[in-house]
């Protein structure tokens, strides 16, 4: 009896309760804008789905991502399809408008940034042997959900990211990139 008494008692300190949201102490959206932020701005050229967008603001705001950079027919918030995927992270990342992704690259050189397009080049970087040095300033370039990053984008990056995959499709969802990346840079540099 003493046993099963034990092993019940083992089993309730094992078992995984669900956290409850106020048990989390997120940061207020005042708080997150004045907290250090990953040193990475994510730019989206031409993204047409405005639930990307959101997804990407949402993931954006999990890591802490300095800005999102909004390009060419990318709507801009606020919008309600934005929202339903970012939750209202689309008001605590900061992010700004671009008529091309190809302005905003140039802005982002202009200041400091090492810009990296993530898109299947010849001589790309592939993310398993990628890793960011602190100190730099980084942005990452995603492209359009059907064409990828614009070719003059990938001619004016200071190089390539590649996802390696393995089944039969050529690429993955954007907002499904962006997690993949922007976790291997918070990985890199804010995690470890």
């Amino acid at each position: 009896m003493h046993t099963l008494s034990t092993f019940f008692l083992y089993l309730c300190e094992r078992i995984m309760r669900k956290v409850r949201t106020i048990e989390m102490q997120r940061l207020t959206v005042e708080e997150y804008r004045q907290a250090e932020k990953l040193p990475l701005i994510v730019v989206l050229d031409d993204v047409r789905s405005m639930y990307n967008i959101g997804s990407v603001f949402r993931t954006c705001d999990s890591f802490r991502v300095e800005a999102v950079y909004l390009c060419g027919i990318c709507q801009t918030p606020p919008h309600t399809e934005i929202h339903k995927t970012a939750l209202g992270a689309e008001e605590s990342v900061s992010w700004c408008y671009f008529n091309t992704a190809l302005e905003a690259v140039e802005e982002l050189k202009k200041t400091g940034y090492t810009v990296l397009s993530v898109e299947q080049v010849e001589h790309s970087t592939k993310l398993q042997t990628f890793a960011p040095q602190r100190g730099l300033k980084y942005a990452v370039v995603l492209g359009n959900e059907v064409k990828g990053v614009h070719q003059e984008v990938v001619d004016a990056s200071d190089g390539c990211l590649e996802i390696p995959q393995l089944g039969t499709k050529h690429s993955m969802n954007v907002s499904v990139t962006a997690g993949i990346i922007i976790y291997k840079f918070a990985e890199e540099l804010i995690l470890r």
